[in-house]
């Protein structure tokens, strides 16, 4: 059986699709079957991605290995009993039918609430919730006090994971693995930095989850994705030497392959 992967977060721009589309690209890499599902129907960030890597493999005459791009089958509504939702079909129908043949299936959740993304994390069993190194994006997991310092609440987003650890339980499937994943970090010590990880180790503690380091914010990932590529794939194009920002930003996701302790994974590239 498949090992699910889903990457969620309801707000924009914490690099759900980059984290999405390097996670996805490395185990593949590595010697893995994956399968991608972008749950973001409107934009299709995820999606686009491997698209582009389809094509620009083809027109190159490469061979590189990828994730596949799955899209959710349609369903009847006649089919439907009464009360039923027809998304919740869509997408157990495409796990379903993907699980057999995989050994992971990423799913690519949109920066808002859906039906479709609710769904989805409770079909999650590795859960990596990319975040931006500022108390903004933290208030997506919790609400703090005027100092940064004292958690006066979970967020609807926290809830909504606790929700789906509980449908887990009930069903007797094994607990949600989240992994809080921590993009864009300073390299100065600096005061918020210090308050944020004060912050995010006290609600870990709190509600059950683990923290990784992402990936710092660089062009390359913008210049890569017209043809679908990552940093893996360089020396495979002909680049024959990396420069010092491309090894930095390699190391970083060799870190986060290995801080996600998925099933029979090395980081071994």
């Amino acid at each position: 059986m498949a090992h699910i992967i889903v990457v969620g977060n309801e707000k924009g721009g914490a690099g759900k699709s980059t984290v999405s589309m390097h996670v996805a690209t490395a185990l593949a890499r590595l010697g893995h079957k994956v399968s991608g599902l972008d749950l973001d129907l409107r934009q299709r960030t995820f999606g686009r991605y491997i698209e582009n890597r389809r094509d620009f493999i083809r027109e190159a005459g490469l061979t590189l290995a990828s994730p596949t791009l799955c899209e959710l089958p349609d369903v009847e509504a006649s089919t439907l009993r009464p009360g039923e939702n027809m998304y919740d079909h869509r997408l157990s129908a495409a796990v379903a039918e993907l699980e057999p043949d995989n050994d992971f299936i990423l799913i690519d959740c949109p920066g808002s609430h859906t039906r479709l993304s609710q769904v989805a994390h409770s079909l999650a069993d590795t859960l990596i919730t990319p975040l931006n190194d500022s108390f903004i994006d933290f208030d997506l997991l919790a609400h703090i006090d005027a100092n940064g310092e004292k958690i006066t609440g979970p967020s609807v987003y926290s809830e909504m994971v606790w929700n789906a650890r509980q449908l887990r339980a009930q069903a007797g499937l094994s607990a949600i693995d989240w992994v809080v994943v921590r993009n864009r970090l300073g390299a100065q010590r600096m005061v918020n930095k210090e308050k944020m990880e004060r912050a995010i180790g006290n609600l870990s503690k709190r509600i059950g989850f683990r923290t990784a380091p992402g990936f710092n914010e660089r062009v390359i990932f913008r210049e890569l994705f017209p043809r679908g590529l990552t940093l893996l794939d360089l020396k495979d194009i002909g680049v024959k030497q990396l420069n010092i920002s491309n090894i930095a930003a390699r190391q970083e996701l060799r870190d986060l392959i290995k801080a996600l302790e998925l099933p029979g994974v090395t980081a071994d590239f």
